[in-house]
């Protein structure tokens, strides 16, 4: 195994932790203390620059305006995405949404085969089938015990599922130009912060009379998810956006439903078990498939060792 195999793995890995973690508590604040989504994305952004001012520490802040772009539309897909799927998980079940979000690999890898020339082998090619159906599944309403199976939640979280394809192809397709991670995810963070008139807008009034826990608990909680994003830049400069996808967007919500199901002890119907388990078989056969490629990915833009972040990252 070489080098850059090493630290794609070493950063999937910690956005698993991170972005699991995150997920099965992230509606806490909403659920709790009925705390608005849109105020929970505006103390996301602002998260956003906690990991920003450690990425962007030592590092050259990437000028040229192929940076611009790609940087930008990383972020404001994934921004945008990200309020999408707060409305949604305010409105439907974690245990359906993060499944159904985790198919964003099946965009990222036909974007990627599609202009970046990666190939894609017969096994990955069931993985993806095996996704597709998966969707078809997870759509199916399980009866008189779940009646809102088919709320507005579904159209919201496929619509985060191609966003954030779109959003993971950016930023491979950003490091494999050469623009380096602190700069793809300083435009992410810009991003964020741009959107955040529009959470205002959308929120109407102030929740003046949340209590301290919420916006505690919220930053808290965003910390993890805005680290989390930082991991997954790093990831994608190291790795191929066919490989790196399906791990960090579909084995975190493994750690989502566990603790899901630990902590709110709901169980998803049939239909929706199956699902889940299609969508993570196929997840899992689209890295195993690649990895057996055996290939060097490691693209320009990675950080040089001299500049690697993971060190300041605990500090934050």
């Amino acid at each position: 195994m070489n080098r850059g195999t090493k630290s794609w793995i070493l950063y999937a890995s910690l956005l698993v932790l991170f972005w699991g973690v995150w997920g099965a508590f992230s509606s806490e604040p909403n659920s709790r203390y009925d705390y608005p989504n849109e105020m929970i994305y505006i103390i996301w952004a602002f998260t956003m620059l906690i990991p920003a001012y450690f990425a962007l520490r030592g590092n050259t802040f990437d000028r040229r305006p192929i940076a611009a772009v790609y940087g930008l539309i990383a972020g404001l897909t994934g921004a945008g995405g990200q309020l999408l799927l707060f409305h949604a998980l305010a409105n439907g079940p974690a245990y359906l949404i993060f499944p159904l979000v985790s198919l964003s690999p099946v965009v990222t890898v036909v974007l990627a085969m599609a202009l970046l020339r990666e190939r894609i082998n017969r096994l990955a090619l069931v993985g993806v089938v095996a996704a597709l159906a998966a969707i078809v599944l997870l759509s199916i309403p399980s009866g008189t015990d779940d009646s809102n199976a088919h709320g507005p939640w579904l159209l919201m979280a496929v619509l985060v599922c191609v966003a954030w394809g779109v959003q993971a192809f950016c930023m491979r397709k950003a490091a494999v130009v050469g623009v380096n991670d602190a700069t793809t995810f300083g435009w992410m963070t810009i991003s964020g912060l741009l959107l955040v008139p529009v959470a205002f807008v959308m929120m109407g009034d102030f929740p003046s009379g949340a209590p301290w826990q919420a916006p505690a608990l919220t930053a808290v909680t965003q910390v993890l998810n805005a680290v989390g994003a930082l991991f997954l830049v790093m990831a994608f400069s190291r790795g191929k956006a066919t490989v790196v996808a399906p791990v960090t967007n579909a084995l975190a919500p493994v750690l989502t439903i566990v603790l899901s199901l630990a902590v709110y002890r709901t169980l998803p119907n049939v239909w929706g078990t199956l699902g889940i388990v299609l969508a993570l078989a196929g997840s899992t056969l689209m890295v195993y498939s690649d990895e057996k490629s055996g290939e060097n990915s490691v693209a320009p833009g990675a950080a040089d060792e001299g500049a690697d972040l993971s060190p300041a990252l605990p500090k934050s």
